[in-house]
């Protein structure tokens, strides 16, 4: 079975027709309380656009992060810390339905078994294509790391900004958030020092 053809890898251009039409009715209502004309030219398919972006933006509800992890499990006498990081995240922030995006970088120190390298940004993209807010994100990955692979212990850092905080509100651009969740080793001073060093670190 290819990965494409995994039942947990879903084709996310397959849009369910039923709730394309539900949500771009809807739309289509919202944009003329907002004052706009949906029949004019530049909005007549915005509706059916923005609902098709919507099921793209959240068709991480329809993934299995932690079948995604089973997936390609490995069997392997490897102990030390294995790190990917500066993995891209976009996700939408639930209390404004506003971007908010960055980076995660995510270690683990195997336990017996190790994981194709890249099932752990495939992770990241199942929770963040959902309704989130940042801190929650950041816990869901590391819980799903933990149990499924039951590491020695697992590392997650994200780095985002969120446009509820850049486009309004206060209207802070440059501002960062940064958020941190650990268990087992690296709940040690040193092991977790020396995760943050190297996800710092800018290699020859």
């Amino acid at each position: 079975m290819t990965e494409n053809s995994h039942p947990n890898y879903q084709n996310i251009h397959n849009y369910d027709s039923e709730n394309t039409n539900k949500i771009a009715a809807n739309y289509s209502e919202i944009l003329g309380y907002l004052g706009e004309n949906p029949t004019r030219d530049g909005l007549l398919k915005t509706p059916e656009r923005v609902a098709k972006a919507l099921q793209y933006l959240t068709h991480g509800y329809k993934l299995d992060a932690a079948e995604i992890l089973r997936s390609a499990m490995f069997e392997e006498e490897y102990s030390q810390m294995v790190i990917v990081k500066d993995i891209e995240v976009y996700s939408m922030c639930e209390h404004h339905i506003l971007p908010f995006f960055g980076k995660a970088h995510i270690a683990y120190i195997p336990n017996g078994h190790i994981v194709g390298l890249s099932k752990i940004p495939r992770v990241v993209d199942a929770f963040a294509r959902r309704l989130q807010v940042q801190e929650r994100l950041t816990n869901q990955i590391r819980d799903c790391i933990q149990d499924t692979l039951n590491p020695a212990g697992v590392a997650v850092v994200l780095e985002c900004k969120h446009m509820c905080m850049s486009m309004r509100g206060i209207q802070k651009q440059n501002s960062v958030t940064t958020t941190s969740a650990f268990t087992g080793e690296f709940i040690n001073d040193k092991t977790r020092s020396e995760f943050l060093h190297l996800i710092t670190a800018k290699l020859a």
